[in-house]
């Protein structure tokens, strides 16, 4: 199924599926207001655009500076790619480590390009949104990937920012 990454001027959109599959649904940071908007599930009635204010790339990216090193990998594919295997995790509430329970929120394992640390080739993501999916979690492989601006459109049925 298709998966497109695009960004321009500090706003990103992820887009999954499509019509004619499965599943669609796209994620968007637009003017720091997250969106995500289910277009098309499997057993999913309810496609409402659900809008989290105050959250940016820059956020995004804060989130990424705290990824902890798993070590470097093969993705044995065609073709095979070194990459650096990173893990980042949002859990609540934020504690030091010890025998505190905790909700894990988010986890994403991000697996970067070992020469080029502004391509990922494969994501293994969980969150919140995956309640929906009784496998709890996506996997994103790029077959491939290209480093230049792209269009960045808020969906008709989103609320644009206040």
């Amino acid at each position: 199924m298709p998966f497109t990454w695009e960004g321009r001027d500090g706003d990103s959109q992820m887009t999954a599926g499509g019509p004619q599959y499965p599943i669609w649904f796209t994620n968007l940071i637009y003017h720091d207001t997250l969106y995500t908007l289910t277009y098309k599930w499997p057993g999913l009635d309810e496609h409402p655009c659900s809008r989290i204010p105050g959250f940016s790339l820059e956020d995004l990216n804060q989130g990424f500076a705290n990824a902890r090193f798993v070590g470097p990998e093969t993705l044995r594919r065609t073709p095979q790619r070194r990459v650096n295997h990173w893990r980042v995790g949002v859990v609540f509430p934020e504690l030091p480590p010890g025998n505190y329970p905790r909700l894990p929120l988010a986890l994403g394992d991000v697996y970067v390009d070992e020469n080029d640390r502004g391509t990922f080739w494969q994501v293994l993501q969980f969150g919140v949104q995956n309640l929906y999916d009784p496998e709890l979690d996506e996997w994103l492989v790029m077959d491939t990937f290209e480093h230049r601006p792209g269009t960045v459109t808020l969906p008709r049925r989103c609320e644009p920012p206040r």
